[in-house]
């Protein structure tokens, strides 16, 4: 037998669902403890089992399927994680930093119809990247001060996760296939301590419709994510992931606690865990931080 949790999370004006959504799971596990980490927006149930960790999951997410409430089932034991390495793009902001670059040059609908596929893993990332860039040939490269200034926020709880897990210890790492210009800001933005991405490059003012290569694709997030480990002395189950695109795969896979975060299909599978109702601070839900010990800055 092994000792679970159980977490579910819950939009604050859902609290009822919540509830219900808890009675529907002790129907299907013996619960042995129960604790509230958020009334009426998170909880926890202990419970063991012997069953395999997949079997649980799919029980319990059938068991919420009619309540906007997300559930994830891991072992009890080793929750709490060492290092966050996220997403940028739709994950710790809610833009698509390219396509509001190419709404300056009137392209949006075609660049997002892009970023769609290859987020959705259709297409291969490295590829569509560099034909979305090479679109944006002769954009201003002031262009991005002003995406950044106008159109970029943080997604909801962004900051809440970032400097909650760095109180308690956690590195932070932003990783992303967008570029520097926009990531080292909304690291800045987010209290991340590290981050990574790829470099456009720019002559004369204008974006030259080129990208510094290699290109900074899944493989390079994952090899970020086991670089992040290397020099910290930590084990891939101290690590948590987090990120919405196909790009994401290898490290959300990789680490201990891999959360698909509104996810596209393909990810949301893969994952150990997803979320599609609660905001970031679900993420600390999930490593059973209670909501008194949120950090907010």
């Amino acid at each position: 037998m092994v000792d679970f949790v159980a977490t579910l999370i819950a939009r604050p004006a859902d609290s009822a669902e919540l509830a219900a959504a808890a009675a529907a799971c002790s129907q299907a596990i013996d619960v042995k403890e129960r604790i509230v980490l958020c009334e009426g927006e998170a909880v926890d149930l202990f419970f063991s089992s012997g069953d395999f960790i997949e079997e649980l999951r799919a029980r319990l997410e059938l068991k919420v399927a009619r309540h906007p409430v997300d559930v994830a089932v891991q072992p009890a034991a080793g929750r709490m994680k060492r290092l966050l390495i996220a997403d940028m793009d739709s994950t710790i902001i809610g833009q698509e930093c390219l396509d509001e670059l190419a709404d300056f040059a009137g392209l949006k609908a075609r660049v997002a119809a892009i970023t769609e596929r290859a987020m959705k893993g259709e297409i291969e990332f490295e590829p569509a990247l560099r034909e979305r860039v090479a679109l944006l040939a002769g954009l201003p490269a002031a262009t991005i001060d002003k995406v950044l200034a106008e159109r970029i926020t943080l997604n909801p709880g962004a900051r809440t996760l970032v400097w909650t897990m760095r109180a308690n210890g956690a590195a932070t790492v932003l990783v992303s296939g967008g570029f520097t210009a926009f990531v080292d800001a909304v690291a800045a933005m987010a209290g991340f301590e590290e981050s990574r991405a790829n470099e456009l490059l720019v002559g004369g003012g204008k974006l030259t419709g080129k990208v510094k290569e290699p290109i900074l694709g899944r493989s390079a997030k994952l090899a970020t994510l086991e670089d992040a480990l290397l020099r910290r002395r930590l084990s891939a189950e101290e690590a948590l992931a987090v990120g919405d695109g196909a790009n994401d795969l290898g490290m959300i896979r990789r680490a201990g606690l891999g959360v698909a975060y509104r996810a596209k299909p393909k990810v949301a599978e893969a994952a150990a865990a997803r979320i599609d109702h609660g905001d970031l601070t679900a993420l600390l839900y999930l490593q059973g931080y209670r909501r008194g010990q949120f950090v907010e800055s």
